[in-house]
Order: structure tokens, then sequence, then C-alpha cells
């Protein structure tokens, strides 16, 4: 999973931008200036967006300072201001791409994608699926789609159960909204409601209670860590 550090000092756009990413399963966190997202440089994120116009530290100031700790993580500019001029001053310092402003949420996820695809390639989902997972007191086999309790008992999970259990488990701690499990486990051309997915993680908690799967009411769900 990619972390994303989102600086922007709108907080309208900085959310609405950072609810597209977490669509895409990444963990971003996000910043309304360049000084707090200065003093977390040292977190080494795998991608960086910024807003070159802010008060204060700016993007361009923001970059350097990146730079200058040697973090070689992507950088995506973004900005109202003069396209020509901002896209060849931070081409210049060292970002990677540049949006304009205004431009539509699903353009930076898919510029954010392909430039994450290209700097550390092609995630590798399909062998992560297929490997040996021990989650609270379970033992959850990835290549048999097979779950078994302390006592080495099988439990017995419908399809559609058990990919959702493994979804949670490939994004441990981290909230997973109910639109990002219908793309994910029903596909982009489901059409019912969203009460599906509650329906689903009430028969899966049923049948592995002690799987710590707890509710973020209003949001989503998250998979509590061990």
């Amino acid at each position: 999973m990619y972390t994303i550090y989102l600086v922007e000092d709108d907080m309208n756009l900085n959310q609405i931008l950072a609810y597209y990413l977490q669509q895409e399963g990444w963990d971003v966190v996000t910043f309304l200036n360049g000084e707090d997202a200065k003093q977390a440089i040292g977190d080494n994120p795998q991608l960086w967006i910024l807003d070159i116009m802010m008060p204060g530290m700016d993007g361009y100031q923001l970059l350097k300072e990146i730079k200058l700790q040697n973090n070689s993580a992507p950088i995506i500019f973004i900005s109202a201001r003069d396209a020509d001029l901002d896209r060849i001053v931070g081409l210049e310092l060292g970002s990677d791409d540049y949006l304009a402003k205004p431009f539509l949420p699903r353009e930076l996820v898919i510029r954010a994608r392909k430039l994450l695809e290209r700097i550390y390639g092609q995630p590798d989902r399909e062998s992560a699926t297929l490997k040996t997972f021990k989650v609270a007191a379970y033992l959850i086999e990835g290549r048999a789609r097979s779950v078994k309790n302390e006592l080495g008992e099988n439990i017995d999970l419908t399809a559609r159960e058990f990919d959702l259990l493994m979804y949670f488990v490939l994004h441990p701690g981290q909230l997973i909204q109910r639109e990002q499990v219908l793309r994910q486990i029903w596909g982009e051309d489901f059409y019912g409601t969203d009460r599906v997915v509650d329906d689903l993680i009430r028969r899966l908690r049923k049948k592995m209670p002690e799987l710590r799967l707890e509710t973020v009411y209003g949001s989503g769900y998250r998979l509590v860590k061990a």
C-alpha cells in the first residue's frame, strides 16, 4: 500500500482529493500548509502532491526542502497560476508531473497511479493473495482460500466472504469505505444498495467473532491490527 502526502491549503479541495486517493486503497496524509508538511519529510512517503500557491512556505520552497533532505519520492505539482511557467519551474526544481487547476479529481488519481507504477513497478496483488496470514485467532491460507480457527477447525466462508476477509487482511489498520468494498467485491457494474456491504460484514463477524473488525460510523470499516 502506497503512502501519499497531500499538501493543499484549500480545506475543501484537500478533503475531496484525499477521498479520491483513498478510494484507490492508498494511505493519504494531508497537510494544509508547507510548514507542517516540512516536518514530515523524514517520513519518506512514496509520493508527494504539492499545491504551489500556499501562504507562508509555498510549493516551490517545500519541494526544495524535500530534495535537500535527499528524499527521492516523486512529486506532482498542482496550481491555478500560469500553467506553462509553473510547469517549467516545477520540472527544473525536480517535480515529476504537473496539473493545472481546475482539474477532475479522477485525473489526479490516474496521474498518481501511472507515476507510482512507473517508479515502483506494478503492484503484485495476485501473489499477495496467495500467502498465508495469521490474524487474531485465525490461520488464513490465501492459496487454498481456507480459514482455520485456533483449534485447527475449518471455517466455512462463501466466496464473497473470503474475498472481503482478504481485502481487509491486505489493508490492515486502513479505513475501508463501503464504496471501496462494493467496487472490490461486487465490481464496477454493481448498481444495488451499499447495505449489502453491511450484511456481508455482519456474516463475516458472526463466523469469525475473534476478528477485530470495527465500524467507523459514517465512514466504513477497519481491521484493527493485533
